[in-house]
């Protein structure tokens, strides 16, 4: 039998592995379940994460997924089909990533024996809508265009945002179900069972059953120098990638201030950062996006911070992460 490949997509720091963790909570119970996710950068912060609850996970790094379709992410999706036998198999995508490219490898005709696309999920941030889609359109839109269904995140944080992000979405992919309540109100298998006909009259070919799993306004005025959103880019042509892997022992009062130096404008226009630092007493999981920033005590050991973002001051970024 096939497995089915549901892909999560969503631009940097939309939510992607929060819904993963809640449909591998509720929507696939009993049964056999892989994941590949993908970070853009040399380590994967999120990959950890999902290690410590239980997943198993295939990491791809050193670039998105959309940057090596004709070897490693096609080679590496041939094996785990092969090695793993999945019934489901989720594709978190890096937030760079574009959906139409993950599509075509999993469409390949090495793949197609071995399994079929059942569902394309994005999730969208309603707090940074505007922001992703004006800046990084070429991405942002790809992303929602090729969705099956378009759940958005941080709706109950920002109620007054949902209506332009709504329309937004739709002049994008108007035969897309949307999702905007608060994610705790949501059953998984209604996510899981929306269709869309996405433009083409084509609704997903599996059926699935479900039973018990195992496994800012100033910040849509940002200028992206060179980016012209009709053009086909890279990631690695758009974007930067800072990876600093340290033993240092981190003062958890300190760390926003030096999140504050890192997100100054001498440094370049930081898009997301995340990571697991060592910090007295334990460890730390690290979250900042624009306007945003959370640090949490976390169980999962790690010394690793990734940093995305565009004309990064790679010197000075790992010269205050690295000194003492």
């Amino acid at each position: 039998m096939s497995a089915e490949i549901y892909v999560i997509s969503g631009f940097l720091g939309a939510g992607k592995t929060t819904l993963i963790q809640k449909l591998l909570r509720e929507g696939f119970q009993n049964r056999k379940v892989v994941l590949i996710e993908n970070d853009f950068g040399e380590v994967s912060v999120d990959a950890a994460l999902l290690k410590a609850g239980g997943v198993a996970v295939r990491e791809l790094n050193s670039g998105c997924i959309c940057c090596s379709l004709t070897g490693n992410f096609l080679q590496a999706l041939k094996e785990v089909l092969d090695q793993f036998n999945p019934e489901i198999l989720l594709i978190e995508p890096s937030g760079v990533g574009k959906l139409s490219d993950v599509l075509t490898a999993c469409t390949h005709e090495t793949i197609l024996p071995l399994a079929a696309v059942r569902q394309k999920i994005t999730v969208v941030d309603v707090k940074r809508c505007k922001m992703y889609a004006e800046n990084f359109g070429e991405f942002f839109e790809d992303q929602v265009r090729m969705a099956d269904a378009v759940v958005f995140s941080r709706c109950d944080l920002f109620p007054e945002r949902v209506a332009d992000a709504r329309q937004a979405i739709q002049r994008l992919n108007p035969m897309v179900p949307l999702f905007s309540e608060p994610w705790d109100q949501i059953p998984a298998d209604r996510i899981l069972a929306s269709e869309s006909l996405n433009g083409n009259g084509k609704k997903p070919r599996f059926s699935v059953s479900f039973g018990k799993s195992t496994l800012d306004e100033t910040l849509s005025q940002v200028y992206t120098p060179g980016f012209e959103k009709d053009h086909h880019h890279s990631a690695e042509a758009v974007f930067d990638t800072i990876t600093i892997e340290t033993e240092k022992i981190f003062n958890k009062a300190k760390l926003s201030a030096q999140m504050s130096a890192l997100t100054d404008d001498a440094n370049g226009f930081v898009v997301r950062a995340k990571g697991i630092l060592p910090v007295d007493g334990g460890f730390v999981n690290l979250q900042y996006l624009p306007g945003d920033l959370s640090i949490t005590d976390c169980e999962t050991e790690g010394g690793v911070l990734s940093i995305i973002g565009q004309n990064l001051n790679r010197q000075e970024i790992t010269r205050l992460f690295q000194e003492e």
